[in-house]
Parts: C-alpha cells; structure tokens; sequence
C-alpha cells in the first residue's frame, strides 16, 4: 500500500466508523474505497468485515462499560441474524461481479433515499425479551442475510426493524444494533475468509480508522446532543456517495 492509500483508509474508515454507530450507512463509503483501491468487488466485501467487526468490537465495549448494554435481548435477536448472515455470506461469495456491481450501487441509492426521508420522534421505553415476536425473528434473519451478503445499507433495515417495529428510541437502536452487527459480521468474516475474499493487512489498516471513529460515536451518542448530529452526518455522506456513484 501507498502512503496515500493508508491515509484513505485511515480517514474514510474513521468517518464510517463514527456514521455506522450513530446512524448508517458508513459501509457506503468504505466499500467503493476498496474497490477503488484496485480489490475485485468480492475481495472487497470480505475485507470489509474486518473493520465491521472490530469497529463493532470497539463499539459493544465501550456501551457495555458505560452500562447501556441489553444483553438478553441483543442475544435474542443476535441468533436469527447470525443464521441469516451465513447464508448470505455464502452466496455472495460466488455471485459475479457485474451481478455485485448492480447490487451495491442499488443498495447504495436505497439507502441514502430512506435516510433522507424525515423519522418520527419516539420517546424512550424499556425493551424485553416479551416484546419480541415472530415478525421481528423473521425479520432479523433477513436483516442478517442481507448484511451477510453486503454490509451496505444494513443499518437501515435495522432502523426498520427496532426503531418502526419496535418502537424504541435511536439511542436504544444504536446500542442493540452494533451489538448483533458483531457477531453475524463476524460469521460473514468467517464465510470469506475461508474462500480467500479477505486481504488483513488492507482490512486491518481500514479497521484502524473504523475502531477510532466508533470509540468517539459511543460518546457522542450518549451525550444529550448526540441525535443532533446524526441528520448532518447523514447528509453529508450521501453528498459524499452521489460524487462516488457519478465518478464510479
């Protein structure tokens, strides 16, 4: 790698990973970097699991510490999204690249048009495991096999499902989101990296950024200001994927 390369990784990972804890979307940005950066779209794909899932690391941590963790729950949803995520994760391992392409780029659009759309306010309220139905299962394993197959996006259809059908507040989404993105990310790493898609040392500089940038998020969400940022995050990274879209 070039020096310019692993200062792209440094600062485009730091950002997505700041993005992907507070709101979605930052694999929209890390994606396309790797692929520009010369990785074949399936490399590509594995790869960024790496920095998934140590971003997601940094990210549990630092909640769970700060007491904000809901353990039973986030297992309860943690287990159809993790099956999903291996089947997802298979098959994107040998879909073609021209099919890839087309998905990333409508993934890419989808997302960025639903995080623009206005959310509605919730107020704050406990979540159980009693809460949980047959439609949430079912959808988490969908969300899993989705995120299995391409990271991108995936955290909107989590604010589908525990923010509209739930019906709990985005802090209480974001703590239970990074905390079942870990290990259904870390069954997709698996998946890839036993089919060669994953370049570490690419990975792991890209994670470098991610770690830091989720460690700062964790504050931020927690802070009373924290919502404020999340529409100008969003923003600003859709800006940023539209010039990508347009260039690519």
């Amino acid at each position: 790698m070039t020096v310019l390369e692993i200062v792209a990784l440094l600062s485009i990972g730091g950002i997505a990973g700041f993005i992907n804890v507070l709101s979605a979307g930052g694999s929209m940005l890390t994606l396309p970097l790797l692929m520009f950066l010369g990785l074949p779209p399936q490399v590509a794909n594995g790869t960024n699991r790496v920095a998934i899932t140590l971003q997601s690391i940094t990210a549990v941590g630092s909640f769970y510490r700060m007491g904000h963790g809901n353990l039973v729950v986030s297992l309860h949803l943690a287990i159809p999204a993790v099956l999903g995520s291996l089947v997802g994760a298979w098959i994107a391992t040998w879909v073609s690249d021209t099919v890839f392409e087309w998905v990333l780029v409508s993934a890419m659009i989808g997302a960025s048009v639903f995080m623009l759309l206005p959310q509605p306010v919730l107020n704050t309220r406990p979540l159980t495991p009693e809460r949980l139905g047959p439609a949430v299962y079912l959808a988490m394993f969908v969300v899993g096999m989705y995120g299995g197959f391409i990271q991108v996006g995936v955290g909107v259809l989590f604010l589908v499902v525990l923010y509209h059908m739930l019906k709990i507040d985005l802090r209480q989404v974001n703590v239970l989101k990074v905390s079942i993105v870990l290990p259904f990310t870390f069954a997709a790493l698996v998946v890839f990296a036993l089919n060669d898609q994953v370049r570490w040392g690419v990975g792991l500089t890209l994670a470098l950024g991610n770690v830091t940038g989720a460690f700062i998020a964790t504050r931020v969400n927690m802070s009373k200001r924290g919502a404020r940022w999340i529409k100008g995050i969003t923003l600003v990274m859709v800006a940023a994927i539209l010039v990508r879209l347009i260039i690519y």
